[in-house]
C-alpha cells in the first residue's frame, strides 16, 4: 500500500515538471535561445548616464513634432520631473535642459 501511495506521487510529480516544462518552453521569452540572457547582458553594460541622456534626447526630438498647447504641457512635465531629482543625478543631465 505504502509503496502504491510513493509511487503514485512520484509519477503525478514527474508529470507536473514534464508539463511546467513545456509550458514554459512554449511560453517564457527567456527561453528563446538565449535571447533573454543575452539582452540582459548588454542591460547590464548601458550606462544608465547615458541611457539617460538617450532618454532625454528622445523627449526633447518629440517636444519638436508636437503643437504648441502639448509642448508647453510635456516641458513643464520634464521640467518637474528633473527638478525633483537628486542632484547627483542631476549633473549628468545637460545643462542647457535643466535651465529652460
Amino acid at each position: 500500500m505504502y509503496d502504491g501511495l510513493i509511487s503514485h506521487t512520484t509519477i503525478v510529480f514527474a508529470r507536473y515538471i514534464v508539463l511546467s516544462w513545456q509550458n514554459r518552453c512554449n511560453t517564457d521569452q527567456r527561453t528563446l535561445g538565449g535571447l533573454f540572457y543575452e539582452l540582459c547582458d548588454e542591460v547590464n553594460e548601458l550606462d544608465w548616464v547615458i541611457a539617460l541622456q538617450q532618454l532625454i534626447g528622445f523627449l526633447q526630438d518629440g517636444i519638436k513634432l508636437t503643437n504648441k498647447k502639448m509642448k508647453k504641457l510635456i516641458e513643464s512635465q520634464l521640467q518637474q520631473w528633473i527638478e525633483g531629482l537628486p542632484s547627483y543625478i542631476k549633473a549628468y543631465l545637460p545643462i542647457s535642459l535643466c535651465e529652460s
